[in-house]
């Protein structure tokens, strides 16, 4: 367990590859009861402990995760997460860089359940929800493409639909991208930044990934 940070209210750690972010049908480990497993035994809590999940990672995504550990700090991140004051970053290899350099992206999703993935969606579909995220391209090396991504909004696999959909697919994205590339999905929460739910002081929390692709690329 790497954690970046925590106290009474907040627990600020790292997710790993494959790992859920909370319990699914598979039955295999998930950070939420990972890091109710830490606190419990760090702190010889009885009983059952609180950590609230404010928001989620795909399973195959990595990097910065925050969970609260009040049920005030969970209602207080959740309230920031709908005002916009709750900001993620991530860094993404994209399989081919986008016509404009910088920008953002709009669209609307619809999460198919059955196949478990979200799709581009006219916006007076039943179900369909606006997304929105700005990027910026980094480098581009071999034929990839390094960007920076920041969510405006916080849907179901939006930023691998949203690439997928105008042909620069997450490298190593099975689900939405050639599947003749077989390694882990280039996708990294690079960077959390909130207001501290009782403090209010603004916090940041980074990290820097290093594994492949990203190693491709100068930092």
């Amino acid at each position: 367990m790497n954690v970046l940070y925590e106290d009474n209210h907040l627990l600020v750690v790292e997710k790993p590859y494959g790992v859920p972010s909370q319990a699914d049908s598979s039955g295999d480990d998930d950070m939420l009861s990972l890091c109710k497993a830490y606190i419990k035994k760090k702190y010889g809590k009885p009983g059952e402990v609180y950590l609230g999940l404010v928001h989620r990672l795909d399973r195959p995504a990595r990097g910065v995760m925050v969970f609260a550990r009040t049920s005030k700090a969970a209602a207080r991140l959740s309230a920031q997460i709908r005002s916009g004051a709750f900001e993620k970053t991530y860094l993404a290899v994209l399989t081919a860089a986008p016509k404009e350099t910088k920008g953002a992206l709009w669209h609307h999703l619809v999460k198919d359940e059955a196949a478990r993935i979200a799709r581009v969606a006219d916006e007076n579909i039943p179900g369909a929800k606006k997304a929105g995220l700005e990027y910026e391209v980094l480098q581009t090396k071999d034929g990839l493409c390094f960007v920076s991504i920041r969510l405006l909004s916080g849907r179901y696999h939006q930023i691998r639909a949203q690439f997928s959909h105008i042909g620069c697919s997450v490298y190593g994205d099975m689900k939405y991208g050639p599947r003749d590339i077989k390694a882990e999905l280039a996708l990294f929460a690079s960077r959390v930044c909130l207001d501290h739910p009782t403090k209010g002081d603004r916090m940041c929390f980074s990290l820097t990934p290093r594994h492949f692709p990203f190693d491709l690329f100068d930092k």
